[in-house]
């Protein structure tokens, strides 16, 4: 799997539950909330006022350790 600012981040904790932590450390506390897990990850940054391109770089580095 290879994230992308378009991706879901509902997929993404489901495919890599392990990647939960790094949404929290950024303020993203509300990640079992229905639509949140909708969102993408240019949305989510965008609300939360994060750089979604720093998180994309984060994610794919665990992901990329888990392959």
């Amino acid at each position: 799997m290879v994230v992308t600012k378009a991706s879901i981040i509902g997929d993404i904790l489901d495919a890599a539950p392990e990647t939960a932590p790094l949404f929290l450390e950024i303020g993203m506390h509300c990640l079992g909330c229905p639509a949140s897990r909708g969102e993408s990850l240019e949305e989510a940054c965008y609300v939360h006022g994060q750089d979604a391109d720093v998180l994309v770089e984060k994610i794919n580095a665990v992901l990329a350790k888990k392959a």
